[in-house]
């Protein structure tokens, strides 16, 4: 599947809404949340935008596990247990996409888009509620979870499946799955957040690829400006309430949601 090339000017608007994407995600994430209704905006088939977001963003992704690497010292068990399942989940997810028509997935963004930023609200009280249960110390998750093994994994598949056919918001379902399953050390989650997210868009980044999904241009576009836009803010990220990124993102997420639902 070929796609148009895209104007000077159509490189230069996703390279700036790119750049202000990854300086969002720096600061309390939510980033796609900008990029993808931007490329439908664009004129972007809903299928290569899936794709050539997915794409864009991954090589950031690795660069948020490398940060984290040492927090999975202790639990690579379980490292290498969830990453199974979120690596079939993946394949799952971005098989899903590929025979999806185009039709049915544009008529399904606007649930997609409305779902996503509903998960990116939720991160606010998700996250108050795991620092009430969980601790800065090297704890690690215990020897017998919370809840059944098979239940842990087929949880961890699902989201798989979320994540490599759309995956925005999946890193907060992430989260809460695990503090449900037994993990007490908040930064360990986010390590296997990342390392997880890293395998099943991964994978999904590949197929796509493969297929011939994704618009170049704009993907290493997008991969530069977003990666500009983190390292900017990231020294001033600590210093910038996340509350306040965490409402605007949440409007403009809920307001191109209704502009999908609109235009469809």
């Amino acid at each position: 599947m070929t796609h148009g090339a895209p104007s000077a000017v159509q490189l230069a608007v996703i390279a700036c809404i790119s750049l202000i994407a990854g300086a969002v995600n720096s600061i309390a994430g939510g980033g796609t949340l900008l990029t993808f209704p931007a490329l439908l905006g664009l004129g972007i088939p809903a299928v290569a935008a899936n794709a050539t977001s997915t794409v864009a963003l991954w090589p950031g992704s690795i660069g948020s596990m490398w940060g984290y690497r040492r927090e999975l010292v202790g639990i690579q068990k379980w490292a290498m247990r969830l990453a199974v399942p979120s690596l079939l989940g993946g394949i799952v997810g971005a098989g899903l996409l590929l025979i999806t028509p185009e039709a049915r997935f544009r008529a399904l963004v606007p649930w997609l888009v409305f779902g996503a930023t509903v998960l990116f609200a939720l991160q606010g009280p998700v996250m108050r509620w795991l620092k009430q249960r969980t601790t800065t110390t090297a704890d690690v998750m215990n020897d017998e979870p919370t809840v059944p093994l098979a239940a842990i994994l087929v949880s961890q598949f699902c989201v798989g499946i979320y994540g490599g056919y759309f995956g925005a918001g999946a890193g907060i379902v992430m989260l809460a799955v695990f503090g449900l399953i037994g993990l007490t050390n908040i930064h360990q989650m986010n390590g296997l957040k990342n390392i997880n997210g890293i395998c099943f868009n991964g994978v999904a980044a590949i197929a796509f690829s493969v297929m011939g999904l994704v618009n170049w241009p704009v993907a290493l576009v997008m991969a530069v400006g977003s990666a500009a836009g983190g390292y900017t803010m990231s020294g001033l990220a600590q210093r910038v309430p996340q509350d306040w990124v965490r409402s605007a993102v949440t409007v403009i997420g809920l307001g191109s949601a209704i502009w999908l639902f609109v235009k469809r």
